[in-house]
C-alpha cells in the first residue's frame, strides 16, 4: 500500500499526456484508440490529483511472473467528491434498503449534517417475516466444520416444517458446496441447485427457473453475488432464505490499511469497513423474501454472532429478532 502515488509516475503520466495533447492539436481530426487512451489519462490524472486522506493506492502483479503490474486507486470515503454537489443543489433525496445507518450515509457520502431520514416500514404486517438465529452455529473460519452438521440440520428442519423454495447464502463458493454436499448425502430428497463460479446469463435464467410455483427446493448461492439482491421471486416462488454467514472482509494488508483510514478519518469502533457493509448485503439478500404483503416468510440467520447488540442494531428495526 502506497502512502502517496510516486512522484516520478505521476510526472511520467503527465509527460505522457502532454505529448498526447501535442499530437492530437496537430492531427485534430484523428480518431481511434490512441485517442481514447487520451481521454482516459486525462481522467485518470484528474483523479491522481485529487488524492488526499480519503483515498488508498497499491500497486498489484497482474501476471503469474509479476512483470505486469496495475496502480489501484481506491476511494474509501467519497464524500469529498460529493459533498460538494449535495451544497450545489436545492434539495436531493436518496432512497435504498441499505442507507443505515444515518451516520454512515452522512459521513462517507458527504450528506448535509441536518439530513432528514426517514425509515419507511415494509408494506406488510412485520410479523410475515419470522426472523431466527441460530446459536451454536459460528462461521468463523476455525468453527466451519464443527458448524457444518449444525447448520445443516437448521436447514432441514426449516424445510421439513414449511416445504417450500429456499434460498441459502453463503460467503464463498468452497463454503456454499460444503453444505450443499452435505444436505444432498443427508437429505437427497430434498430438491437443490446451486449458483456457479461463472454463469453466463443463460444459466443464471436456469438457476431462477427453478423457483416454480407450489416448488420445493433449495438454491445456493453467494452472499453478495449476482442472485443476492435485484432478484423477484414474488409469493410461492421463494418462501425463505438461509444466511450461513456474517460476510466480514477477510483479513487482509488492503483491508487492515482500509480499517486504519477510515478510523482516521471518522474514529474507531464504527464499523464502516466491515460490519456495516457486510450487513447492507445481509439486508439486501434478507429482501428476497417477502415481495407481496400477502405471504409470508422464513429468515434464518446461521450464524450465532447476529445476536450480539453491535451486529444486531445494523439490521432493520421492524426484523422482530
Amino acid at each position: 500500500m502506497l502512502a502517496d502515488v510516486p512522484d516520478a509516475y505521476t510526472q511520467a503520466l503527465q509527460a505522457a499526456a502532454g505529448s498526447l495533447g501535442e499530437h492530437f492539436l496537430q492531427h485534430p481530426l484523428a480518431v481511434g484508440p490512441l485517442l481514447n487512451f487520451h481521454f482516459e489519462l486525462q481522467r485518470f490524472l484528474r483523479l491522481v490529483e485529487a488524492l488526499s486522506d480519503h483515498s488508498l493506492s497499491n500497486v498489484q502483479t497482474v501476471a503469474a511472473e509479476a512483470t505486469e503490474a496495475v496502480l489501484c486507486v481506491r476511494n474509501v470515503a467519497p464524500a469529498i467528491f460529493l459533498r460538494q454537489r449535495f451544497a450545489a443543489l436545492h434539495s436531493i433525496t436518496l432512497f435504498s434498503a441499505t442507507l443505515l445507518p444515518p451516520d454512515y450515509a452522512v459521513q462517507l457520502v458527504g450528506l448535509p449534517s441536518n439530513t432528514a431520514w426517514i425509515d419507511v416500514p415494509p408494506t406488510f404486517p412485520a410479523e410475515h417475516l419470522t426472523v431466527q438465529v441460530a446459536t451454536g452455529v459460528s462461521t468463523r473460519l476455525a468453527d466451519r466444520g464443527r458448524s457444518l452438521q449444525p447448520l445443516v440440520a437448521v436447514i432441514t428442519r426449516q424445510f421439513d416444517a414449511h416445504p417450500g423454495n429456499y434460498l441459502a447464502f453463503f460467503s464463498s463458493f468452497d463454503d456454499l458446496d460444503q453444505a450443499a454436499d452435505r444436505l444432498a448425502l443427508l437429505r437427497p430428497d430434498i430438491a437443490q441447485w446451486r449458483q456457479g463460479r461463472r454463469m453466463g446469463a443463460e444459466a443464471r435464467h436456469g438457476f431462477l427457473a427453478r423457483f416454480a410455483a407450489g416448488g420445493r427446493g433449495i438454491g445456493f448461492a453467494v452472499l453478495g453475488g449476482v442472485f443476492a439482491e435485484g432478484v423477484d421471486l414474488p409469493g410461492s416462488l421463494l418462501i425463505g432464505a438461509f444466511i450461513a454467514t456474517l460476510d466480514l472482509p477477510p483479513v487482509s494488508v488492503t483491508q487492515d490499511h482500509i480499517q486504519a483510514r477510515l478510523d482516521k478519518l471518522f474514529g474507531a469502533d464504527h464499523g464502516y469497513a466491515d460490519r456495516v457493509p457486510a450487513m447492507q448485503k445481509v439486508v439486501q439478500a434478507a429482501g428476497r423474501v417477502l415481495r407481496t404483503p400477502q405471504y409470508r416468510g422464513w429468515l434464518w440467520l446461521l450464524e450465532e454472532r447476529y445476536g450480539r447488540r453491535d451486529v444486531s442494531a445494523l439490521l432493520p428495526a421492524w426484523w422482530r429478532i
